[in-house]
């Protein structure tokens, strides 16, 4: 069973069930149904992701000043672009997900995760 359920905060909650009737895990995806994933190097909310990671991993931007939830957080990155962080830690999303609801990178390098409520 899947359910997307669209914010005006430009965060979308998309619910999977998993083995067993009460087991159920929202995944973050943004406004345009993709997938966000965090990263474990990351560390003191301060992304890691450049250079080829970036090309494989897209940051999630966002705009100084732009606000959602009391979970989300903007973060500078290198450049002086803003990226966002979902509980202090920075978002991405993965290059080949194509569509959405596309999950591939879960699990990635041991190191990527989707980002869960």
């Amino acid at each position: 069973m899947r359910k997307t359920l669209m914010s005006s905060m430009a965060v979308a909650v998309t619910a999977f069930a998993l083995a067993g009737p009460a087991h159920a895990v929202n995944v973050l995806t943004a406004k345009n149904g993709m997938t966000l994933y965090v990263f474990d190097k990351d560390s003191g909310g301060m992304p890691t992701c450049y250079a080829d990671c970036a090309k494989h991993w897209p940051p999630y931007l966002g705009t100084a000043g732009a606000a959602k939830n009391e979970n989300w957080t903007l973060v500078q990155r290198k450049d002086g672009s803003m990226q966002w962080a979902y509980d202090g830690k920075p978002v991405y999303f993965y290059a080949d997900d194509k569509k959405k609801g596309d999950m591939k990178g879960d699990g990635e390098g041991g190191a990527w995760h989707i980002v869960t409520e």
